[in-house]
């Protein structure tokens, strides 16, 4: 059966004969048997056109969205995402710019260097990171630097800060973390620093990010309404009717799916292209995970140490506690010995009354007596 997209795209694979030419190729054969059959389907698809492509992956972008070849493309990109006009100066490496040999859950990565001198890091996640805001700012801090560096050794002497330009991140995720779903109607997040006051300062360092995920549960069923909308469906949506519905409004995006579907006949390098992505994956899901796992640990040692702290509040107001109740008990102990004592006296007062009173019966028993016998006598 024709899928919707070859209708539009004759180029496009037939499924049986991309497999008859898989099968007929020994290097080939391998390669595709060793992939779970899930990842499989998935290259058949986006190569017959059951399936658009992920323009995301490193390979797809930075071949159809070339600074090299066709910059036009990402300059009205970065121009869309940014709100000014951008012309790409140069591309930069960026190998040398990773604070460390990370292992990365990046898919795709390009550093350009713009008309104005400022710098744009344009990466796409698979899986969004654990820390986004830290490594964000850890890794534009550093690219700063770089750039900081490079104009001061060339400028020397007359280097001046006001020749160090803007960094922009830009982070496209595809599936993104939970911080970012707490905001389901919202995929363009932009940040940059500002004072409490209004005082206004070129601090340089500027982010957006864009939880693809979200924008895709935003599109479906509606039309693509604006530019930024565009471009964000042509890069993320690999479902046909969206392109379909994409190129019925925004028609310039043709030679750019024309150009994707030309590099998909060359099965062999598309193959290698995609296992790499696949190993990038499986590392990245590790990785991930390992994120995942430390910020648990964090977490669960931060209510630890909560509860450890609230036990030794509890602790110490028990013990509080008790040292006023030995002291009311000491007071009560004492009182009780003094009550004793008073009673003792009591007791021994008792007594004395009750001797006393004994010898007054006896006295005014003897007086009754002696009375009795001076009557008689008279």
């Amino acid at each position: 059966m024709t899928s919707k997209l070859k209708q539009h795209f004759p180029m496009i694979h037939e499924r049986e004969a991309l497999l008859e030419q898989i099968q007929s190729t020994p290097s080939l054969r391998h390669q595709f048997d060793s992939w779970q059959p899930h990842q499989q389907k998935e290259f058949l698809d986006f190569c017959t056109g059951v399936r658009g492509v992920k323009l995301l992956y490193d390979f797809f972008f930075k071949e159809i969205l070339s600074p090299e070849y066709t910059p036009e493309r990402l300059n009205r990109l970065l121009s869309v995402l940014l709100g000014r006009h951008v012309t790409i100066k140069q591309v930069l490496p960026g190998d040398s710019a990773r604070i460390a040999d990370e292992s990365s859950l990046l898919i795709m990565d390009i550093i350009v260097q713009l008309d104005d001198g400022s710098l744009a890091d344009v990466e796409a996640q698979k899986i969004g990171y654990a820390f986004p805001g830290q490594r964000s700012a850890c890794y534009s801090a550093d690219l700063l630097l770089r750039q900081y560096k490079r104009i001061r050794d060339r400028r020397k002497k007359k280097f001046s800060y006001l020749e160090v330009k803007e960094v922009y991140t830009i982070i496209f995720i595809e599936n993104s973390t939970g911080r970012f779903r707490e905001f389901p109607e919202d995929y363009l997040h932009y940040f940059e620093q500002r004072s409490n006051t209004g005082l206004r300062m070129d601090l340089l360092q500027k982010y957006l990010f864009i939880p693809l995920d979200i924008f895709g549960q935003n599109i479906q069923n509606k039309d693509v309404s604006n530019e930024t909308e565009a471009w964000l469906a042509f890069l993320s949506q690999d479902d046909p009717e969206i392109i379909l519905r994409l190129l019925g409004a925004y028609p310039e995006f043709r030679p750019m799916y024309e150009d994707v579907y030309r590099l998909c006949q060359n099965v062999e390098r598309v193959m290698e292209m995609f296992s790499e992505e696949l190993r990038i994956l499986d590392r990245n899901t590790v990785q991930y995970m390992i994120d995942e796992m430390q910020a648990d640990i964090d977490r669960q040692k931060a209510e630890l140490e909560s509860k450890d702290a609230v036990i030794d509040s509890q602790k110490e107001d028990l013990d509080s506690r008790q040292a006023m109740i030995n002291s009311q008990k000491e007071e009560l102990d004492s009182q009780q010995a003094m009550i004793d004592s008073q009673r003792a006296v009591l007791d021994s007062q008792q007594t004395q009354i009750q001797e006393y009173s004994h010898i007054i019966q006896n006295l005014e028993q003897r007086i009754a007596e002696l009375e009795k016998q001076l009557n008689t006598n008279r």
